[in-house]
């Protein structure tokens, strides 16, 4: 193939306009901000699922109490209906009977207060561990809300910054003949590299030096002929820099 020396050199801004096209693209792919995020989201679920487990914790004890506080009620009305019957009683034997049943209630509301106090000192430990979990979960979502807000204020840059680069890679692209263009796009999607410059016997498509016989090659071809980087398979861009 052949084309205008001069054309082929554009070549060569084509491939800068990809490679940074490129470059947008894996900055896009790989913000900073992601990774943390991916942790922060790790934490965030972690959070939720102790908040619940601690929140479970936390309506069992007060049911707890509730059922403590009902069993309460019930020592202190069946004692109450005890001394009204003490009160109204004139036989020796129901009065002891009713006197042994107070102190048997005595002991039982005792007991159950006491189990009342355990629990809502439990209660209070609950609580606490409630609201440093959630002191935490409001600080992680606090994170990510900045950490989120600056990664969509960074995307949103990267992204205007690569509707440029693909503006003046079409620029560039629509000066080539379909032709060469063809060629560039078939070896740039094969190879990665589409188009490479051969600087002082070096082509920087491999960071390889050329061996003499294929400069010889080089230096015998036409200006206007198309040459491939006989290593990286890319077009092979021939300039003053080139030590020809």
């Amino acid at each position: 193939m052949k084309a205008p020396a001069l054309e082929q050199r554009k070549l060569l801004d084509l491939q800068a306009a990809d490679n940074r096209v490129a470059q947008i693209q894996h900055s896009l792919r790989t913000l900073p901000q992601e990774t943390r995020l991916a942790e922060l989201q790790r934490d965030s679920a972690a959070a939720r699922q102790e908040f619940g487990g601690v929140n479970g914790e936390l309506e069992d004890a007060k049911a707890e109490i509730a059922r403590v506080e009902g069993d309460i009620d019930t020592v202190s009305a069946r004692e109450k209906r005890d001394r009204e019957r003490l009160q109204a009683s004139s036989s020796s034997k129901d009065i002891q009977g009713l006197e042994h049943e107070l102190a048997s209630l005595a002991v039982r509301r005792s007991n159950l207060e006491d189990i009342e106090l355990a629990v809502m000192e439990r209660v209070e430990e609950i609580e606490v561990r409630l609201a440093a979990i959630t002191a935490r979960r409001d600080d992680i979502a606090t994170e990510e809300r900045l950490l989120a807000a600056q990664r969509d204020e960074q995307k949103g840059r990267l992204l205007a910054q690569l509707e440029v680069a693909r503006s003046e890679r079409s620029a560039i692209a629509g000066g080539i003949t379909p032709e060469l263009l063809a060629l560039y796009e078939r070896q740039r999607e094969r190879y990665g590299v589409g188009a490479a410059l051969l600087q002082r016997g070096v082509s920087m498509g491999t960071n390889v030096a050329l061996t003499e016989s294929d400069l010889a090659q080089i230096r015998a071809a036409d200006p206007d002929e198309v040459l491939m980087d006989p290593e990286g398979n890319c077009i092979l861009i021939r300039t003053d820099e080139s030590g020809l």
